[in-house]
């Protein structure tokens, strides 16, 4: 055998098997096993059935310390956490289209009209509480007599390709507002003269003093580096208006076409992230475009998008509010029966006036939200303070009284005439849903006077119907149901002063008043808030007597959005339905944890 194997053979250990000696070593542990096993436990389970209790107790009671551990710890951990939107994501919009171009000095839709707002800068813009506020400019001083202005821009303003942005290129955008080969849709300014005094520094001089005239100064501005070489007449069909640059929070990316038989298009956005006003939460902004309303509400309701605006107050009823964010937010625009004065019907003031108590306002905002106020003035409710005149209350039988009282009788077929002719009235309105259902209601009311309405409802976008030239200008109509863009101040020279009562004005109820056109002229240029509000007194005092129009309401703006965003607040004072956007740097889609500061 070799020296190995002898070596390996040594490493086993010698086995000796002996069966007897084995079974008797195994019967002997069995029997010490049994005799423990009666010892401490057969004999001892009594003393386990007596303590049954007590190890119950002490097994819920430590079940309670661990639960109050883990409930401790959770406490904890929201003690130093919380939850907050997300800092990206992509928003998508729904807007009323369509979507023909993006240039701001042309835009009409309120699609258009949002990707304005979103990649460009004003002056000054309007806040979450509806006040004016400094946007590009940085100070806004007048002279002694309130005729020059000074402003200040500020130095850390680029446009999305990074140039600078300087006093410069709003002396150019206000040169192309003013030129009426531009055909820009932006007014106000036509007796503003501009001065740039320096890189950051414009002077305005008025022709007279504007108490309102900062308002005027939320215009979009455009980058003359990109626009100074295009004559303004050729700007509308210029690249730029589909390829736009701004210097707003969001930078226009692409445009797409979503349907060319529709006309539909999205615009597409990304966060300027050299904004000088912060960085937006959300890193994509995508604007979808509708052709109706009923494509809005289908469009949030499906989850095509996050949020829809331009809706009308019949598309929200019978949204879910436990699934979707319903804001429906007042705005400065008013809607009125506004009475043609100078009609063969009309122009008695008596019949104005018993239109005027004949119409039950409270029956036509039934059918509207119910933030909708009340409106009876020429003015917001808020925008007055002291002894404000209002409108008589509703009464159809003083109103019956008062057709009897002036010779309009009731004939056979329950309608009123005098000396031969009937009382026929012409009422006009734009196509709107929330505008037609108040049309319906109004003629309603009317006619339980025995008065004929002939109602006629116009779409302003068809140029086969001509809104404008065959409605407007001519005031067609004995009645124009209409609404009025208010805005933050209560200067409405153009709607009431008689000036304005021409085919290009905006007076369209041809009304004229010397007491009226006296305070209208006044207040622009009284300074003193005091001394300003008494001449508004006077004005709304006689409007109402004089019963050129009939407030029915004022309009609110309508937000549905999705529970996982935050964009559009309850709280928010809006002055147009545009300036939604006035928070847009914080909304979010979707939340994110984050540690607390101590």
């Amino acid at each position: 055998m070799a020296e190995d194997d002898k070596e390996k053979k040594s490493w086993l250990p010698k086995i000796n098997f002996n069966k007897k000696k084995l079974t008797k070593q195994m019967r002997q542990a069995q029997g010490v096993t049994l005799k423990h096993t009666h010892k401490f436990i057969i004999k001892r389970w009594s003393n386990v059935l007596e303590v049954q209790h007590n190890i119950i107790t002490w097994i819920v009671i430590m079940g309670i310390l661990i639960a109050a551990t883990g409930l401790q710890l959770m406490w904890f951990r929201q003690g130093y956490q919380d939850q907050t939107g997300a800092n990206s994501g992509v928003y998508a919009e729904a807007v009323k289209g369509p979507i023909n171009i993006i240039n701001p000095l042309f835009s009409t839709t309120s699609a258009e009209q949002s990707a304005n707002y979103l990649m460009f800068s004003r002056l000054v813009n309007y806040d979450i509480t509806g006040h004016l506020n400094y946007d590009l400019a940085t100070s806004v001083t007048a002279n002694d007599l309130n005729t020059v202005y000074t402003i200040k821009i500020r130095n850390n303003a680029n446009w999305h390709d990074g140039q600078k942005l300087t006093a410069d290129d709003v002396v150019f955008t206000v040169g192309l507002i003013k030129n009426s080969s531009t055909r820009s849709n932006i007014e106000g300014l036509e007796g503003v003269n501009v001065k740039l005094i320096d890189d950051y520094t414009v002077e305005f001089d008025l022709s007279s003093p504007y108490v309102a005239f900062e308002h005027l100064l939320n215009f979009p501005i455009l980058p003359k580096h990109i626009l100074g070489s295009v004559a303004p007449g050729a700007l509308r069909e210029n690249n730029f208006s589909n390829n736009p640059i701004g210097s707003g929070p969001f930078k226009f990316s692409f445009i797409q076409e979503v349907d060319k038989n529709s006309g539909r298009k999205n615009i597409y956005m990304t966060r300027n992230e050299s904004y000088y006003g912060g960085i937006a939460k959300i890193d994509r902004f995508q604007l979808q475009s509708y052709n109706t309303t009923d494509e809005i509400r289908r469009a949030i309701l499906n989850g095509d998008v996050n949020g829809a605006a331009d809706l009308y107050p019949a598309d929200i009823a019978n949204i879910d509010d436990k699934k979707f964010n319903i804001e429906s937010n007042p705005v400065s625009i008013g809607v009125y029966a506004i009475l043609n004065t100078k009609s063969a019907i009309l122009q008695d003031i008596t019949l104005r006036q018993t239109l005027q108590i004949a119409t039950n306002t409270d029956a036509i905002r039934s059918n509207l939200p119910i933030t909708t106020p009340q409106l009876d003035l020429p003015v917001t409710n808020s925008q007055l303070f002291g002894d404000l005149s209002k409108a008589p209350k509703y009464d159809s039988e003083v109103a019956k009284k008062m057709l009897d009282g002036a010779g309009w009788a009731l004939n056979d077929k329950g309608v009123r005439e005098k000396a031969g002719v009937q009382l026929e009235l012409s009422v006009v309105t734009v196509k709107n849903n929330e505008l037609e259902r108040a049309l319906e209601v109004l003629a309603g009311q009317w006619r339980l006077l025995g008065i004929v309405i002939n109602t006629k409802v116009v779409d302003p976008s068809d140029i086969n119907q001509g809104f404008s030239q065959n409605i407007l200008q001519p005031r067609n109509y004995d009645v124009l149901l209409y609404q009025l863009n208010i805005g933050a101040d209560p200067d409405v020279y153009a709607y009431w002063h008689s000036s304005q009562a021409t085919s290009q004005g905006f007076n369209l109820s041809n009304y004229s008043n010397i007491i009226s056109d006296d305070s209208l002229s006044s207040a622009r240029v009284r300074f003193d808030p005091t001394l300003r509000n008494a001449k508004y007194l006077t004005f709304v005092k006689q409007w109402l007597a004089d019963v050129p129009a009939i407030g029915l309401y004022q309009s609110t703006a309508q937000y549905v959005s999705n529970k996982n965003v935050k964009s559009v607040g309850d709280d928010n004072i809006l002055i147009s339905p545009i300036d939604r956007y006035s928070n847009i740097l914080d909304w979010t889609v979707g939340n994110r944890t984050v540690y607390k500061t101590p």
